[in-house]
């Protein structure tokens, strides 16, 4: 019998190609909205890159990145793309709280829900919304933490996190504040997201935004304080389905 997955995996990436780089409006939006946390000549690190849109806004913005992606198959998408640039480190590799191996759970038609974090399966799992998603495949990764890279790159002045639920055991391999970060958030596991500002009001005192979707605009004029950050995310409907928290130092 012939193996199909090869050809989900393209076709998941062709649609992550089509949704993240040819919407002109929403690369103006995400650029918009990156230039209140990166600096030209300003480090970031891009944890869950994908196939590297965010990783792209951040190198027009003048920004040096280490973009890290662990799906084998992704990684070469975002090497084709960006493994040239001069300011890119490209590393193929997960981000935990631990320096290691995980098994990283692959999705092959949907590339952009893969997960080490076997918690979000179970929450997606009949899930509305979800129902279609099957993880049909695991890989054993190499995974390293955000100490880690600080200690080899410096201390980045924003950090993207997008790992489908591992989030929380991201930030606990940080021990070092950051000026700004983003961190994804789904409604199916809001204490996940919770999980992440304790860990973050553990490290400093942060203020608050939230961005939806892929509206890469934020909701509140007015930053929000721990309190009111958790409020927020409460009072979000399930229909709004996901979105990035972003914190910065108060």
């Amino acid at each position: 019998m012939t193996d199909k997955k090869p050809a989900r995996q393209a076709t998941g990436i062709g649609r992550s190609l089509d949704i993240y780089y040819r919407d002109a409006a929403r690369t103006q939006r995400m650029d918009a909205l990156n230039t209140q946390f990166v600096r030209s000549k300003g480090l970031v690190f891009d944890v869950g890159a994908h196939v590297g849109d965010r990783t792209a806004s951040f190198l027009r913005l003048g920004a040096s990145v280490v973009a890290l992606e662990p799906q084998p198959h992704v990684f070469r998408a975002l090497r084709l793309l960006h493994g040239r640039a001069p300011k890119a480190v490209l590393l193929p590799w997960a981000v935990g709280k631990d320096v290691g191996e995980v098994t990283l759970h692959l999705n092959s038609r949907n590339p952009t829900v893969a997960t080490v974090a076997q918690e979000f399966i179970e929450a997606a799992t009949g899930a509305p919304g979800w129902q279609d998603q099957t993880w049909d495949d695991r890989v054993m990764v190499p995974a390293t933490t955000l100490d880690v890279l600080i200690a080899r790159y410096g201390v980045p002045d924003f950090i993207k996190i997008d790992v489908e639920g591992h989030e929380a055991d991201v930030l606990a391999g940080l021990s070092t504040p950051v000026a700004a970060l983003s961190f994804e958030f789904t409604m199916i596991q809001r204490a996940c997201a919770h999980a992440c500002i304790d860990r973050l009001s553990a490290l400093g005192a942060y203020r608050y935004n939230i961005s939806l979707g892929e509206e890469h605009t934020l909701c509140h004029d007015d930053w929000l304080d721990e309190k009111g950050a958790r409020a927020a995310l409460d009072a979000l409907p399930d229909a709004a389905n996901s979105g990035d928290v972003y914190a910065r130092l108060a």
